[in-house]
């Protein structure tokens, strides 16, 4: 089964030393969140490009890697530096980091997408993971969802791609946090930046997913940031 987890924010202009720091963390905590992917030693990254095989890429690489992909892209001061990484493990395990940060966009969001490849019924920590891209990356807004709860969200709830969102588990910054609902049917867990981790459905309950979503949406918690954009936060 695949499920996305996914953190979303505003213009935040970083050194590429600053992102390299991310991302390396980024690495490091999903190899020791899902070991069936990755080695907690090193695990075996690729870097995936627009053209061409995948390349080797090392933790201690990103550095160099992400250098690369600025003078590649001559707006990513504008846009953020992209990267994607790949990690294949045993049994199907697979999963994809996809991020572009360090930018100051007017109107895209930057993020970070992690995509999990797991065999059926297999056991995938996707709170833990949600809560270290928020811890990691600081991020707007974040959730962890699937193909079947964004068409319900979009159909029946009206929801606009690049708009804050939650899915079966959602994050939101301290600002939002305060404007959460009383009475909401989720259980929240406030994490250390401010921020609240809701858990809110299990996989397959999307009417209860859609349902607190309208709530949040209602009580001003999912309000898009802004544009043009000019924060990373509400």
């Amino acid at each position: 089964m695949r499920r996305v987890v996914r953190a979303f924010w505003g213009p935040r202009p970083e050194p590429v030393e600053a992102l390299a720091g991310r991302w390396r963390q980024t690495v490091e905590q999903v190899s020791q969140l899902l070991p069936e992917v990755a080695s907690p030693v090193e695990g075996n990254w690729r870097q995936v490009h627009a053209s061409g095989p995948d390349t080797a890429c090392a933790p201690d690489e990103l550095t160099a890697v992400l250098l690369v992909a600025q003078e590649a892209e001559a707006w990513s001061d504008l846009t953020g530096t992209g990267l994607r990484l790949l990690c294949t493990g045993e049994a199907r395990w697979a999963v994809e980091l996809s991020g572009v940060a360090g930018g100051t966009p007017q109107y895209l969001l930057q993020s970070m997408v992690m995509s999990v490849d797991a065999p059926h019924g297999a056991v995938v920590p996707e709170s833990e993971l949600l809560t270290m891209l928020a811890s990691t990356w600081e991020p707007d807004f974040g959730d962890v969802t699937d193909d079947d709860t964004l068409d319900a969200l979009e159909d029946d709830a009206g929801f606009v791609v690049g708009d804050p969102v939650v899915g079966r588990s959602g994050y939101l910054c301290s600002a939002r946090a305060v404007l959460i609902p009383d009475g909401l049917e989720a259980s929240r867990r406030d994490i250390p930046d401010g921020g609240v981790l809701l858990q809110i459905a299990a996989s397959g309950e999307i009417d209860t997913v859609v349902s607190v979503y309208e709530q949040l949406r209602d009580a001003g918690a999912l309000a898009p940031l802004p544009r043009p954009l000019d924060r990373p936060t509400l």
